[in-house]
């Protein structure tokens, strides 16, 4: 059996073109051997390297003018948020192209300031302000609310900056839509799912619910921290991700102290925010007494609506 040929160290680091492997003593024809694996048009990558996100963006970021810069989901990804980065691919680049795809990837073309476009993980990529309000004026509003809170509580951007980005702007192009998303973020918000858990409720009518609100009894001992809480009606709300068995443990237990405490409890799972939004309104709203309250349906514009990540 031939021994498989052996592949330039200066091949292995990342994605590289056809002139890059002529040059290292690699031709055309040995890029279809098995050392290798074809990334897109001219671009390849060692078959050793593992094709991760951010070998994908290498590649593509090899393609793109000096003055695009990687943008929404991609560009959350980017600043260290669990979110999809190539589903797909998306860039912004500030001047009319001729496709609005270009190097495998979905391309936006909307003017970028200088502050608008900074460097995370060795790659261009739209500010942590600039993200959210591309996201925020023009995902579905629930998956906007999403994107604002996971930047907010990261500590990547303020409630102050974006007011003060919604002020500036009126009249925009999506700024009434990002206005609510706005009002609606929350940076104490933990995950996703409580973030859309939360604006289900609000969209159905319900008043806006306290956020990880610490709760402790009359001697000062520590009893819970509920991902959403109707203080004067002492209902504690918990969204359900499934955790891992010593956090469930740790869970119970605090929530046995809200009950024990007079509180009541109500869990929700994916598959009830998801699947039965509307029951979960129906449940909250019986619990806090709010039988007169408006009952909007609430529709979830769907999978492809749904910002992509772990939760």
């Amino acid at each position: 059996m031939p021994a498989r040929p052996r592949v330039p160290d200066a091949l292995k680091a990342g994605p590289f073109s056809i002139a890059e492997a002529r040059h290292e003593g690699v031709t055309r024809g040995g890029l279809r051997g098995a050392g290798y694996r074809r990334l897109g048009a001219g671009l390849y990558r060692w078959a050793g390297l593992n094709e991760s996100p951010q070998l994908m963006l290498a590649a593509v970021a090899r393609r793109l003018p000096a003055d695009a810069a990687f943008s929404g989901l991609t560009a959350a990804w980017l600043h260290g948020l669990d979110m999809a980065p190539c589903d797909p691919i998306e860039v912004t680049i500030p001047e009319p192209i001729g496709s609005n795809r270009r190097a495998g990837a979905s391309v936006r073309r909307a003017a970028l300031c200088l502050d608008e476009v900074v460097v995370r993980r060795g790659m261009p990529t739209t500010s942590a302000l600039r993200t959210v309000v591309d996201l925020g004026g023009r995902v579905p509003l629930t998956e906007g609310v999403v994107a604002a809170d996971l930047f907010l509580h990261a500590g990547l951007v303020t409630i102050a900056e974006l007011c003060s980005y919604v002020a500036e702007r009126r009249g925009a192009k999506g700024i009434a839509r990002l206005r609510r998303v706005v009002d609606l973020a929350e940076p104490k918000a933990e995950s996703a799912m409580e973030t859309r858990l939360r604006i289900l409720l609000v969209l159905t009518g319900l008043r806006r619910p306290e956020v990880q609100v610490y709760i402790r009894d009359d001697d000062g001992r520590f009893l819970g921290r509920p991902d959403l809480l109707y203080r004067l009606q002492r209902l504690a709300i918990e969204y359900d991700g499934g955790n891992h068995r010593d956090r469930l443990v740790d869970d119970n237990r605090r929530q046995n102290g809200l009950v024990g405490a007079g509180f009541r409890l109500l869990r929700f799972t994916a598959a009830d925010v998801y699947g039965t939004p509307n029951a979960v309104a129906t449940q909250v709203r019986h619990a806090l007494g709010a039988k007169n309250a408006p009952r909007p349906r609430y529709r979830h514009s769907g999978t492809n609506g749904r910002i992509p990540g772990r939760g």
